[in-house]
């Protein structure tokens, strides 16, 4: 056997009539039809139909024992199939390969599952996660990924970027998510932490000139998961010295459209529509808005402050209170069956309740409108609120009345979700596009309850705007951040900022959230230092790469882009990890568990 394999199942096509070739794959289907067996062989490039006859008495007695999944290496002439028979859905869809040679390089166990079973759930798909990486759907989304991270590569090297490593084992600075810890064997009674980001050192990077960094790296965060997060993850991560904000937004914008055209053909925006975050909020309830749902928020919460209805009157006067209104065009049409759906859905997000006012006919004033709330509000009132909703005959008009946080959460989860209804998509209420934004001009601190103190809303290294340094210690709520997120379809795809390059202004962000000196030199002393040795203004931006692919490959989770991801439980049912370890493992690195462990 000179050549084990000379051509790939799915490439081969009626340019290789008459040819002999040996191909190598896996059995997909195996169709006996009365005296001739064929044989769907598959590999990373799609399948082939390889026709077995009885006159080649070892072709066909191997045929007759091949099963799903068995390994094959198959010689044999490339012929013209019957006419009639031809596959468009096929690459290789106008020939069949007539086998001369069929040998078994390995036999397979019966399969749990057929490859081509579109109703597997995730548990056995991630227990099986081999064989689930063969089906034709996870050959695409990990080949695209591949596509995508060299795309994003070549961009970045033609701009002069180098691709650095930093470390995985590095010190805990618990300011964001919760740490992943290894303890140290050598050092006994201290710990690593696995990075959340790169972030520390690729400033460091910038204050040691290399002026241009990336990295497509792994990052590892000890936090609750969602469809959209793992505890490990991976971030295209960069950082570059001596560019404005606006020139890095430019920078990375146009490395988005360069990667959609050059992976799947798509042509985003150009340029980006930017929005401010107060904009965001105020409209959408969200920092990370879905622009294809066209459904905004009307402020009401000035109006509301004098009504007599209760709900809206304690909302709208309370600290951190809002009053909205969304109007739905057309959307009195829904039964009362989908607005009680709906205020369950809004439940989740702790709202108390949804209001809602039907706009049958406008010109009638409240004669013309249906909804339990009408009673407690006035004449005036009322028809301020359908002159500022702009409502029309037919319109349904939802309420959101609680703290801010509650409201935006709540009516903003509601539009998306209306927007992606049947119901949204037949009454003209989504746009199917790509819809990528820029949400600029974050604040710098958010206000944590719990711990009456000031949280960074990025991270403490987040540059305020110009003129906004004398304010970090006097009115922190006030700070406006020169921090951007790239949103697309409604998932933040990445996030940056510039950076703080002077030591002192790093200095006063600690004192607003409380970090005292000793704190931060403990904490941050090794960035600190690096700061004082004329670091240059400095900035950058990170990509969740994972989340990037599964809004290509329109996946509904991350897992069905990474190859071996972990639960919501943050397990690998493939390899069973976590697992204990033995006595002897734990006494070589200081440990002794409290607890016996529980069993999940």
């Amino acid at each position: 056997m000179s050549t084990m394999r000379t051509n790939y199942c799915g490439l081969v096509t009626e340019e290789l009539l008459g040819q002999t070739v040996s191909l190598c794959g896996w059995v997909h289907r195996r169709r006996d039809h009365g005296g001739v067996i064929f044989i769907d062989l598959r590999d990373r490039e799609g399948l082939v139909q390889v026709v077995c006859h009885p006159d080649n008495a070892a072709v066909f007695k191997a045929a007759e024992h091949v099963r799903n999944e068995y390994c094959l290496r198959i010689v044999g002439t490339v012929t013209n199939r019957l006419e009639g028979t031809a596959n468009a859905n096929l690459k290789s869809g106008k020939i069949e390969i007539n086998a001369t040679e069929v040998e078994v390089l390995n036999a397979s166990v019966p399969v749990p599952f057929q490859l081509d079973d579109d109703n597997l759930s995730e548990t056995t798909r991630l227990t099986h996660r081999v064989l689930d990486l063969r089906r034709q759907q996870m050959q695409h989304n990990l080949r695209l990924r591949y596509k995508v991270s060299m795309e994003v590569r070549k961009y970045l090297d033609n701009l002069g970027f180098i691709d650095i490593e930093t470390p995985m084992l590095t010190k805990s600075t618990p300011e964001g998510a919760r740490d992943y810890l290894v303890p140290s064997r050598v050092n006994a009674g201290n710990f690593f932490a696995l990075p959340q980001s790169p972030q520390l050192f690729k400033q460091l990077l910038m204050v040691a000139n290399f002026d241009r960094y990336y990295q497509i790296t792994k990052c590892f965060r000890d936090e609750d998961l969602r469809a959209d997060r793992q505890p490990e993850f991976t971030q295209i991560d960069c950082e570059t010295s001596f560019l404005t904000e606006q020139e890095i937004r430019d920078l990375f914008e146009e490395m988005m459209r360069v990667v959609f055209k050059n992976t799947t053909g798509v042509d985003l925006p150009n340029p980006f529509p930017v929005m401010d975050f107060a904009t965001a909020m105020g409209k959408y309830g969200s920092d990370k808005p879905d622009m294809r749902v066209k459904l905004e928020f009307t402020e009401l919460t000035e109006l509301m402050k004098s009504v007599e209805f209760k709900v809206f009157n304690s909302a709208a006067n309370m600290p951190n209170g809002r009053v909205v209104g969304m109007r739905v065009p057309q959307g009195g049409s829904m039964p009362r069956s989908e607005i009680d759906a709906y205020t369950q859905f809004v439940a989740i997000y702790g709202a108390k309740g949804l209001a809602y006012i039907k706009v049958n006919e406008k010109a009638k004033g409240r004669d013309g409108l249906q909804s339990p709330i009408v009673k407690n509000i006035s004449d005036e009132v009322l028809a301020q609120i359908l002159e500022l909703t702009g409502a029309q005959d037919g319109d349904l008009i939802f309420f959101g009345a609680d703290k801010a946080k509650v409201v935006n959460d709540a009516l903003g989860a509601l539009r998306v979700k209306i927007g992606h209804s049947e119901f949204g998509k037949k009454a003209g209420l989504f746009d199917d596009v790509w819809a990528p934004l820029w949400v600029i001009d974050f604040p710098m601190f958010e206000y944590d309850e719990d711990s009456d103190r000031w949280t960074a809303t990025h991270h403490p290294f987040t540059a305020p705007k110009d003129g906004h340094e004398d304010m970090l210690e006097s009115n922190p709520g006030a700070c406006i951040a020169k921090a951007y997120d790239m949103v697309l379809n409604g998932w933040e795809l990445g996030g940056g900022s510039i950076r703080i390059h002077r030591e002192e202004v790093q200095s006063k962000v600690f004192r607003a959230l409380k970090i005292d000196a000793e704190e931060a030199q403990l904490k941050f002393g090794f960035l600190l230092d690096a700061l004082q040795y004329g670091a240059p203004p400095h900035g950058g931006l990170a990509f969740g790469l994972d989340r990037l692919i599964t809004l290509m490959t329109g996946s509904e989770s991350i897992r069905d882009v990474i190859a071996f991801p972990k639960t919501q439980r943050a397990q690998d049912l493939l390899t069973n990890a976590p697992s204990e370890v033995d006595e002897k493992q734990l006494k070589e690195l200081h440990i002794r568990l409290r607890n016996e462990p529980k069993v999940a």
